[in-house]
Parts: structure tokens; C-alpha cells; sequence
């Protein structure tokens, strides 16, 4: 948010400068994020003084220019030549000093410096309009009124005073904040504790507005919940034209475009109080106004010239022809104030903010009411802010009330009520903070004390203050203005280390990102947020629309659901850099998963592996190698070797319809892994050019398994392993999985590990038949095994692969 230094200083009185000012804030909460010096010209004619002639003669070597003697105020008059046709003894002018630089065009910057004009010296510029940049005129230079102060800056004569821009970082709770006056309130508690001044806050006067008319204003409220107050008066006689320059500085300097009298008169009251107003073409709005919920399927053309189809859920003020605008968001095309209105009605209320909230997302408005209603506006300044608007306008403009004020108003909620101690405030704060000194900043920020026993104080907090409920919320308020840096570092701190039994699961989690970046992969953080089309577009067991848990308020489509699978998350990424050049990816990500069933939530740890394009980037001296199925299995064993984990694994038939195909690994019924290629539905639904290999871990199961986990060692073997290869014949729907398990069952003894090193299907098969080529590793830890021991295991693997399988030896 934007305000002004001197729009500010109107509210309050302080000696302080821009950066103190900014600093004081910031110590408060309202952190100032940047500063930005506003002038009204280039260079605010620093150097440029008012002087008088005194003496204008002629040039003795030139017949258009002029020897002139000015005085500035200063021991010495100046020695300018001037070429004006205008220029004569005892005028008041503009003088540009030397050293000082003119801007007469933004772009065009020349500087003033003592130069001899055939033959004379010259110490200055006397200046035309064209030349401050104030104006086109150059038939002259500028002649001012003879009372004019002589030494005058010229920045003071034409109230071109600079100014500060200063952008305020505001957080989502200090709706309190969102006017000038109630930033002003912050810096008076802050100038109150730390400097002692004790300055209030000049509020403007406004006259009042009830009474002044008998013409009865008919609006009707129907939605009294969503409306707690609103109130509603018409004037006439209005004229539309350029608002006052005062008027129109102090918007520019918040970063407002002025536009005419009515629209700067209801921004420049927002911007100071923090209250939206909307001010409709009474000619247009007609006698009955009605606050109501839409009707589905009604249209408006908004100011923007957008044309909305509205739902049914949001608020709308409407005539007899239908809505005029959407309440406390935007006004509407037809009923908004044009050069020719001459009568208006004034609308100032408070609308409900989840209401405002959810309508403003639905149509993808942020808007600077929207932005105010949806935190929450001060209900106490509703009519204070509609007086004040009349008041501009009437002074402004010259027009009249031709209206009763129109009231409604239902009861308040009531104020907030905080218990607490001195003593309590102490402990939380940390600092030796005393009663007066609590009692001076709450009082401060408009707090009021209600029990003043130190061992039970109960303060109420403005009614302004949306955000204050709890004590955690107190403590704030006094911390904030009390200072952080007063709280003082204690020299010694004391912990409590928790008592914890097996594995540290922060530690495991650690362990395994270094185990998967020194392989290669990279590591990403998605957001838990995902698209309500996912559930929808991709259904299956896992993941479904009735299961996914729902975001009451979302900010966007993109984000309506808890995601049900990390899969989705990782599948954008890959998405996202292959569209950037960069296909050859291998990531991993930790993170939970969300499903409801029956009102019941449940969450699940994931992590996921991926990998997608080259195993490694193209090079000359290394051959390409894609990424594959047994590449992305190869890391996972690593992995679970890595922990301990594999040996407890059972390999079963993949039943994730995410995948195309795959395996899952199972630890008794529970299962910890799914893993394989990535369902070509999917890649086409995300266009991905590369085949995707992925395995989804349950982090829960894996970190209970590594709690279980002994790390065992063992002696490495006195002899070598003994390779033999077996080239099978086997049916079509035959796996490596189902081989493996009847060679493990018929030699448990000697036999250590089995890869499948080749798969063939084609011609010179039977039908219905494909050939696997297995490699069988046999090996006692303690001695050299003899080739009858060899063969002997050999055939039992043989006839368990022929007679549980259907296996054939290939010659």
C-alpha cells in the first residue's frame, strides 16, 4: 500500500523526516519496503530563486540582449544577460542560479553555469515558463506580482513543496491500516512511548448530513446477515470536472490517476480513511435500489467494460432493471458517473468479507474495495466516511442534499475482551516491561482498560481492530511499540532435549536427499494445492474427486483440491522444463497426501522418484543412454539396500492405474512401493515428449521398516561367486517376477542373486512364446564350491523353472 509523507503530516504533527518516519513504522509492523522522492517537475527547481531587477541595460555589443543586475537576497546583486524582449528595471522574476539544472522537457536537462555572452559575464538565467517546465509559453520571461518576496524558492512560490511516496509491505491482519489516519494512529503510539509527544490525530470535521433534506431515499436490504451496515444519501447539482490540485497531488502521490471530482473525492476518502464508497448516476439508479444476492445467470457490464454472468452467490446493489454494480467490488458501466451527471446517490457501507472474498476470486477482481472489504473495514466509520464525502463534494462542487439519509444499521458484534497479567505480559515479552508502560501503549492504540488489577487485567480492543481476539494478540500490540530491539538477548539459554526412541525420521529424510542428489536427482518442493481436473480427468483406485479434499475458498481454479498423489506435481515439472529445453530430468520430492472419506481426513507421507529423457546429457565421448525401467529400479534398490529394507520386499503385479505397467513391492500385506512407467494417458495429457519412469514410496511404512532395521554386517566371502546362464522358453504372459521366486524356493542355499540380461520375441519363436536369458550367481561364504555342487544346484533351478513356470531350455 502507498501513502504520502505530506498527505500523512496532515493527521498528525511531527517533527520527524521521511526515513525516521519510515523507520518508526517499520518498528511498528507497517514495514515500509521502499521510499520514493514525488516532484511535481524534474528536479523541483532546487537553485531556483525569486529576485528583483534593479538595473536593465543594454548590451553594448549585442542589439537583442540585456545587461541586467538582480537581486536574490544574497551581499552581492547578480550580473545576468538576458535576451527577453520583456525584461525591465524593478520587475519581480524567476532566476535559476548557477549549479542548479532546469528540465524544460523531462529528457532535455541543462545546467546553469557562468559563461561570457559576447564579451560579458553572465552569473544566471532569468526564465521563461518553458524553461522552469511549468509551462509552453516563451514569449518572455515570467513577471511576478511586486509584493513577491525576493530570495523566495521558486518550488515554494509555485507550491511545488516534494513529496514522499512510501510503500508499506501490508500484512493481511492490519486491516486497521488500509487508511492514512490509521497509519497516523500507529505513529502516534510510536511518538507517544519513544519521544513522549503526545499528539492526536486530527480528524477532519464534517458537518452533518441527517435533516437536510425530506425527499425519502427507498432502499431495501434484503441479505441484512451480509449487510451489517449501509447507509445511502442523494445530492444535485453536481458539476464533473477536474478535481482541485491539491486534490489531485496528494493522489498521484499515492499512485492514483486523477479523473474527475466525484471519482477523486471517493478515492482520495478511501485512501484517508480506509472505507470504499460508491457513488452511483441517481438518474440511472432510479427510485427503488435493492442489496441483494443475484439471481443466476444475470449479467453486468462492469466499469472495465467486462461482461459477467453472475452465480447467484454474490452481492449486487440493483434497480428495477437489474444489477448496477457487484457490492464492494466494482461499479457498474451503465450507473457510473459520467461528464454529464448532475445528480448521484452516495452508498458507504460494510459488506461481509467472505462474501466479497469469494465473489472477487469467482471473477478474478482485486480491486482496492475488494481488497479492504475482504479484511474487514472499521463499521464505526461507515457514516463518519459518507459526512465526509458529502462535505468534499458539496465544497468542491457546490452541490446540495437532495435526499433524507437513508439508515441501516443492526447491532454490532461485541468488542473484544483480553484477560491478562503484568506478570504474564513479562514472561511472554521477555523484557522487564512495567504497568504504566502497558497501560501508556494500549491506551495509545485505543485500547480501554476494564479491570486495572495488575494480577487480572481485562482490556477491550477498538472495534477497528478486526485482528486482536486472542492474548497472543495483545502481547503483539505491545511488543510491537514497545520495540523488539529492547528486548534484551539472554546470555544463557536453556533447552530440553526430547527424549526419543529408534531413528530420527528428520534425519532419515536427510539421509536419502544426499543419497538421491549424489545419483544425480534433484530435489522439489510442489505446491500441496493442485487442479480439481486431476481427480476428475485421471479417476482410478487411488485417486477420485469423491475421496479429494476440497478448498472452501480457493485462489484460483488451479488450486481447488488438496493433491491425492505427489505424481501430478512432478508430471507439471517435467512439463515444464521440457517446454524450457531441459527434457533430460531426474527429480524426487517428499511431501503429503490428502483424501477424505465420509467427513474423515487422512493424510499420507509420499516420496516420490522420477526420471525422464538421458540417464546423462549428450557428449562425444559417451554413448546416450535413455532413461528406462531398469534404470529408475536400479536406483530404488540402491535405495532400500541403502536402508536395509529390499531383502524384506515381495515383488507383486503392479495395480496402479497410473502406471502403464510396473511392479509394486510389498513388506507382508502393507504395500511400500509402487513403481514403473507412467500411464500414456497421462503423458498425453501433460504432452510430455519422453517416456516417464516414476515409483511412489509410502514415507510412512518406509520410516517405520527403517525404525525395525539393525544394520548387519558381514564377512566379506573367502571365494568368488560362480556365474551360470540359462536362456529360457517361456510363455507370453510368464514374468521375471514368478522365475525369480521358483529359483529363490529351489535353492535357498547357494544361490545369491539372478538378473535378467536379455528378453527376445519375433520370428523363429513359437507362437505365444517369448525368450528370457537369466544369469544365476552361486557362492558359499567359506569356500570354493565344486562343479558337482554347481551343477547339482544348477538342476534343481532347472526343474523348479520347467515345472512351476513352464520353462524350456533354449540350445
Amino acid at each position: 500500500m502507498k501513502i504520502s509523507y505530506n498527505w500523512l503530516k496532515k493527521y498528525i504533527d511531527t517533527t520527524l523526516d521521511v526515513e525516521a518516519i519510515a523507520q518508526a513504522l517499520t518498528d511498528t509492523g507497517l514495514e515500509v519496503e521502499g521510499i520514493e522522492k514525488m516532484e511535481a517537475i524534474q528536479g523541483g527547481l532546487e537553485g531556483v530563486v525569486v529576485g528583483e531587477v534593479l538595473q536593465c541595460e543594454a548590451h553594448p555589443d549585442a542589439d537583442k540582449l540585456k545587461v541586467t543586475r538582480v537581486s536574490i537576497g544574497s551581499d552581492e546583486p547578480l550580473q545576468i544577460v538576458c535576451g527577453a524582449p520583456n525584461v525591465a528595471t524593478g520587475q519581480k522574476v524567476i532566476v535559476a542560479t548557477v549549479g542548479c539544472t532546469l528540465y524544460p522537457k523531462p529528457d532535455e536537462a541543462f545546467s546553469i553555469k557562468k559563461a561570457k555572452i559576447r564579451g560579458v559575464q553572465s552569473e544566471g538565467m532569468l526564465c521563461a515558463e518553458d524553461e522552469l517546465g511549468i509551462g509552453s509559453s516563451h514569449a518572455g520571461i515570467l513577471v511576478l506580482p511586486e509584493n513577491t518576496p525576493v530570495g523566495l524558492a521558486a518550488s515554494s512560490y509555485f507550491d511545488l513543496e516534494p513529496d514522499f511516496q512510501l510503500e508499506i509491505g501490508l500484512t493481511p491482519n492490519r486491516a486497521d491500516a488500509m487508511g492514512i489516519i490509521g497509519v497516523a494512529r500507529d505513529l502516534r503510539a510510536f511518538l507517544a512511548f519513544h519521544h513522549n509527544e503526545t499528539n492526536a490525530i486530527h480528524w477532519p470535521a464534517v458537518p452533518s448530513i441527517e435533516g437536510m433534506a425530506t425527499n425519502q431515499l427507498s432502499i431495501a436490504v434484503a441479505q441484512k446477515e451480509l449487510v451489517p451496515s449501509y447507509y445511502g444519501i442523494c445530492m444535485r447539482n453536481v458539476r464533473v470536472e477536474a478535481s482541485p490540485e491539491w486534490m489531485q497531488k496528494s493522489l498521484r502521490a499515492v499512485g492514483i490517476k486523477p479523473i474527475n471530482t466525484l471519482v477523486d473525492i471517493s478515492n482520495y476518502v478511501q485512501r484517508e480513511l480506509g472505507t470504499p464508497l460508491h457513488i452511483f448516476d441517481a438518474a440511472v439508479a432510479g427510485d427503488q435500489i435493492e442489496v441483494r444476492l443475484s439471481k443466476v445467470g444475470e449479467k453486468l457490464q462492469t466499469l472495465d467494460a467486462q461482461n459477467l454472468s453472475l452465480t447467484g452467490s454474490e452481492l449486487v446493489i440493483a434497480n428495477s432493471s437489474g444489477p448496477m454494480c457487484l457490492a464492494g467490488i466494482l461499479g457498474g458501466l451503465e450507473s457510473g458517473v459520467k461528464e454529464s451527471t448532475t445528480s448521484i446517490l452516495i452508498e458507504s457501507a460494510v459488506f461481509d468479507p467472505v462474501t466479497i472474498r469469494k465473489a472477487a476470486r469467482r471473477h478474478g477482481f482485486n480491486t482496492d474495495a475488494s481488497f479492504r472489504f475482504e479484511r474487514g473495514v472499521d463499521p464505526e466509520r461507515s457514516l463518519y466516511a459518507l459526512q465526509r464525502c458529502v462535505d468534499l463534494i458539496q465544497t468542491l462542487t457546490g452541490a446540495s442534499i437532495s435526499s433524507e439519509l437513508f439508515k441501516h444499521e443492526i447491532a454490532l458484534a461485541p468488542k473484544s475482551q483480553i484477560q491478562t497479567s503484568v506478570a504474564r505480559i513479562q514472561q511472554l515479552i521477555g523484557a522487564p516491561i512495567q504497568s504504566e508502560q502497558i497501560h501508556q501503549i494500549l491506551s495509545s492504540l485505543d485500547f480501554t482498560c476494564l479491570n486495572e488489577d495488575p494480577e487480572k487485567l481485562i482490556w477491550e480492543a477498538p472495534r477497528y481492530r478486526v485482528d486482536v481476539h486472542r492474548e497472543a494478540d495483545l502481547m503483539e500490540e505491545i511488543l510491537r511499540i514497545y520495540g523488539f530491539n529492547q528486548v534484551p538477548i539472554p546470555t544463557k539459554w536453556n533447552y530440553t532435549l526430547p527424549l526419543q526412541s529408534g531413528l530420527n525420521p528428520e534425519r532419515i529424510q536427510e539421509i536419502t536427499s544426499e543419497h538421491l542428489v549424489s545419483r544425480g536427482f534433484s530435489e522439489l518442493l510442489n505446491n500441496s494445492l493442485t487442479k480439481a481436473s486431476y481427480a476428475e480427468t485421471y479417476e482410478s483406485q487411488s485417486i477420485n474427486s469423491k475421496q479429494a479434499v476440497r478448498i472452501l475458498n480457493p485462489l484460483s481454479q488451479d488450486l481447488e483440491h488438496m493433491r491425492q498423489s505427489l505424481l501430478f506435481g512432478i508430471l507439471e515439472s517435467i512439463e515444464h522444463n521440457q517446454n524450457r529445453q531441459h527434457p533430460d530430468l531426474a527429480f524426487f520430492e517428499f511431501g503429503k497426501t490428502y483424501q477424505q472419506s465420509e467427513g474423515n481426513y487422512h493424510e499420507e507421507r509420499q516420496l516420490i522418484i522420477a526420471q525422464s529423457g538421458l540417464v546423462q546429457s549428450e557428449h562425444w565421448s559417451v554413448a546416450s543412454q535413455a532413461s528406462s525401467f531398469i534404470e529408475l529400479k536400479r536406483h530404488l534398490n540402491a535405495l532400500l539396500t541403502r536402508f536395509g529394507i529390499l531383502s524384506k520386499c515381495e515383488e507383486v503385479t503392479l495395480t496402479n492405474e497410473l502406471f502403464a505397467d510396473g511392479y509394486s513391492l510389498q513388506i507382508g500385506t502393507k504395500k511400500l512401493v509402487d513403481f514403473g512407467w507412467v500411464h500414456h494417458k497421462l503423458q498425453s495429457g501433460f504432452d510430455l515428449k519422453n517416456p516417464v519412469f516414476a515409483a511412489l514410496i509410502n514415507w510412512d511404512l518406509f520410516l517405520k521398516q527403517c525404525a525395525k532395521v539393525a544394520i548387519e554386517f558381514q564377512e566379506l566371502p573367502k571365494s568368488f561367486a560362480v556365474r551360470r546362464d540359462l536362456s529360457l522358453l517361456i510363455d507370453q504372459q510368464t514374468t521375471y517376477a514368478q522365475l525369480k521366486a521358483s529359483a529363490v524356493k529351489a535353492e535357498r542355499k547357494l544361490l545369491k542373486s539372478i538378473d535378467l540380461f536379455d528378453v527376445y520375441e519375433g520370428k523363429n519363436l513359437p507362437e505365444g512364446k517369448k525368450s528370457y536369458a537369466l544369469c544365476f550367481y552361486l557362492q558359499d561364504q567359506s569356500r570354493t564350491l565344486q562343479e558337482q555342487e554347481i551343477e547339482k544346484a544348477m538342476q534343481r533351478i532347472i526343474d523348479a523353472l520347467q515345472s512351476n513356470c513352464g520353462a524350456s531350455l533354449r540350445n
